[in-house]
Order: structure tokens, then sequence, then C-alpha cells
């Protein structure tokens, strides 16, 4: 058994942040000292780096209590698991059409705008002012 400092220490994750996980349920509550200082197993450990690489991932907490709930009732939460890296996926391959949409957009711009041009009226200026993206 270890206390939060150690918890966090072990896993690069600050005590606040451990408090927080607890507060929304992705961690479940720890047993208690007399003092009332919290007392975690050596399981939190596994769970708590599960928790912060998912979100390295772009896991939502969301998505991750659910995946967590499943194991916790003895079910193979692989299945869930799956579903959230293709919908993390398919949001990364959204974000990488945006900023190429963007980078487009960006390039254009840099290029009309090293043409001269009386300000506010026709210059890069009034070329931002006016672009939609």
């Amino acid at each position: 058994m270890m206390r939060i400092g150690e918890l966090a220490r072990q896993t690069g994750v600050s005590v606040k942040t451990i408090r927080f996980y607890e507060q929304v349920g992705v961690l479940p509550p720890p047993s208690r000292m007399e003092n009332n200082y919290r007392l975690y197993s050596p399981d939190t450990v596994d769970r708590l780096r599960f928790i912060t690489h998912a979100r390295s991932l772009g896991l939502s907490l969301r998505e991750i209590t659910a995946i967590l709930a499943l194991s916790d009732r003895g079910e193979p939460p692989c299945g869930e698991m799956l579903a959230s890296l293709d919908r993390q996926i398919a949001a990364v391959n959204q974000r990488i059409a945006d900023l190429q949409e963007l980078r487009a957009a960006l390039i254009d711009l840099r290029q009309r705008g090293n043409q001269v041009a009386t300000p506010w009226t026709d210059c890069i200026c009034a070329l931002v002012r006016d672009c939609q993206v």
C-alpha cells in the first residue's frame, strides 16, 4: 500500500490530477488510514498508467471510464478500446485534413501578399480580413 505522494512519484501524475480522477470516478476511491490519508494498492499504479497513456492517445475520460468499467466487471474491454481507437483515428484524420486546408490557404495568402498594394484596400491585411478558411 502507498500514499498519494508515492503513487504520484511512481506514475508521474500530479497529486491534484489523481484527486481529480477519483472525483470523476475514473479511479476508485482509495482506502483511508486512521488519519484520513489515502492508501492505494499496487494495482492503482497500473490503472493510472493506463489512464495516462490512453489520455496521451487522445481518448476522453468518458471513453476511458467505459473501458475500465468493463474491465472492473470482468468483461473484456477490447471491443470498446478498439472502437475508441477507431473514433480517435477518424478525429485525427479530420484534423489532418483541416490542417492541410489551412496550410493551403496560408500559402495562397502568403503568395498573394507579395504583391505591392494599397494598405487595407488590396494589401495582405485586406486579404486576411476577407478570407474564409
